[in-house]
């Protein structure tokens, strides 16, 4: 993964925006849990960052992906697939570049299209427990007649 350019590292992210939610983390176990609160920027119609270019300027906590940094992030849904080259896996069946059509992941039911509940700033933080959903760890459930 190291060798891809910059362009073909982009074009692994299958624009799902699970990573793109808010995430809790269990301070005694250090458990990680998604919720359904997006992030900001997050359009829970597209699954994509409203504004990708300046995401880092406007929310200075959004993680920057790079190979370097996939070891130390846990929290990578396991559809996702900087997560599964990262781990030599194959990409799945619906991943966008492997069905040339970028809607892939919506039909699939991967991605957050309709999941998101709020967004951050709609949201006390005391109140993000509330928002705990478990789908972002796991695989989408095959639906009959069609390979997801």
């Amino acid at each position: 993964m190291s060798e891809l350019t910059r362009a073909q590292w982009e074009k692994l992210c299958d624009g799902c925006g699970r990573c793109c939610l808010v995430k809790l983390e269990d301070e005694d176990s250090g458990e990680i849990y998604h919720t359904s609160v997006g992030c900001d920027l997050l359009d829970g119609e597209t699954g994509r960052c409203r504004d990708y270019a300046g995401r880092q300027t406007k929310v200075p906590d959004c993680v920057r992906l790079t190979v370097k940094a996939l070891a130390g992030i846990a929290w990578l849904p396991p559809t996702c697939a900087y997560r599964l080259r990262a781990e030599d896996k194959p990409l799945p069946d619906w991943h966008p570049l492997l069905t040339g059509d970028p809607a892939s992941v919506h039909t699939a039911g991967v991605s957050v299209r309709g999941r998101v509940a709020a967004h951050e700033q709609e949201v006390e933080t005391d109140d993000l427990p509330n928002f705990i959903v478990l789908w972002p760890k796991r695989w989408p459930r095959r639906k009959k007649g069609r390979a997801a």
